[in-house]
């Protein structure tokens, strides 16, 4: 680890250096370039200075061990030293994700969409809350949300709602939220007290440029039509609201969200370019799937991934297993609580396979 560490290192210095020279200050696309990659270095710099230190005290502890002959304090020494072992294995396991080799799509925006499933009212409830949670999320880590068509529910909550997120390494995180999300509480209109069980499902595709997928225009069917508002409200009155229909694989788009035609399409086309991307992805994924099935990430989008159950505050994730009873402070957008546990053990599946196929 200590080797690898070195090279990050030294890559770093060089950077480091290469910025301070004037011929690079004076390129902008250079010292751009440069600086991006300085920035990506970082976190892994100031982890392997952690584990430095840890190594450096793991390492006096166990010779205190070897000198001391006070039993005692020898007890003093092997409590410490079972501490320092654990945030050794921890610091490695967050080290070899930040050097992993990254997903291609990890740096890129997404498309998010969320549907109300079983549960009538209240699912449509919780897919509101869903939406609350991730857009907390995106606040914290200064994210832009922007909603690009919504189907509201009549006792509030979302039938359908798809948004674009933007900012840094996005679809990287929020990547393991495909799935089935189900909720366990009592409803408001529930006057017996009784725990409801609904469900919504939560769709995240990476945004593509337009280099990374061609569509052929003559294989678009695109319709206007009357956009119809929140509870009858704000209804237009021309036809801008836009439907874009992929005829050879059906899939289809639909924004009304702008009162202008021309933005409903191109936020329309935003997501049926991610559908598209993602059906290709997907079947690329089924292509290596008898190579090889991350337990975290299967693809299947009607698996259940994840419980909230209100009256235990507890969420459970069905793909490690995690159970955290901290509902409250997940569902106000702590989702690291989660995220991380789930980007751990997915490299260990990772590292498994790799010497599996050694």
């Amino acid at each position: 680890m200590i080797e690898k560490l070195k090279k990050f290192q030294n890559r770093y210095q060089e950077i480091a250096e290469e910025m301070s020279k004037p011929e690079v200050v004076s390129n902008h696309e250079m010292y751009s370039k440069l600086a991006k990659e300085y920035a990506d270095l970082e976190p892994v710099i100031k982890k392997a200075q952690q584990y430095k230190e840890v190594l450096h005290q793991l390492k006096n502890t166990e010779q205190m061990l070897r000198d001391e002959t006070d039993e005692d304090i020898r007890a003093m020494a092997h409590e410490e030293l079972e501490k320092l072992e654990q945030q050794v294995a921890k610091l490695e396991k967050e080290i070899r994700l930040l050097i992993m080799p990254p997903d291609p799509n990890d740096r890129k925006n997404i498309v998010l969409e969320i549907r109300a499933g079983t549960g009538g009212d209240e699912a449509g409830i919780f897919a509101g809350d869903l939406f609350r949670m991730y857009q907390k999320y995106s606040e914290e880590r200064g994210w832009k949300v922007e909603v690009l068509d919504a189907n509201y529910a009549e006792r509030g909550g979302f039938k359908e709602i798809i948004s674009s997120i933007t900012g840094r390494d996005v679809y990287g995180r929020l990547k393991y939220e495909s799935g089935v999300h189900r909720v366990q509480r009592v409803p408001e209109t529930e006057t017996q007290g009784r725990i409801h069980t609904s469900a919504a499902s939560v769709v995240v595709l990476p945004e593509v440029e337009d280099v990374e997928i061609d569509i052929d225009p003559n294989d678009l069917r695109i319709d206007v039509f009357r956009a119809s508002g929140h509870g009858g409200q704000h209804v237009n009155t021309t036809d801008s609201a836009v439907r874009i229909v992929h005829e050879p694989t059906g899939i289809m788009a639909t924004c009304q969200d702008e009162k202008s035609q021309h933005k409903n399409k191109a936020k329309a086309m935003k997501v049926l370019k991610a559908r598209l991307y993602d059906l290709e992805m997907r079947k690329h994924q089924e292509q290596i799937s008898s190579q090889r099935r991350s337990m975290i990430r299967t693809g299947d989008r009607s698996e259940k991934i994840r419980t909230y159950n209100y009256p235990q505050s507890r969420v459970t994730d069905h793909r490690i297993p995690l159970t955290l009873y901290r509902l409250s402070d997940i569902m106000e957008g702590q989702l690291d609580l989660l995220l991380e546990p789930l980007q751990l053990a997915e490299l260990e599946d990772q590292s498994k396979t790799e010497i599996q196929t050694v």
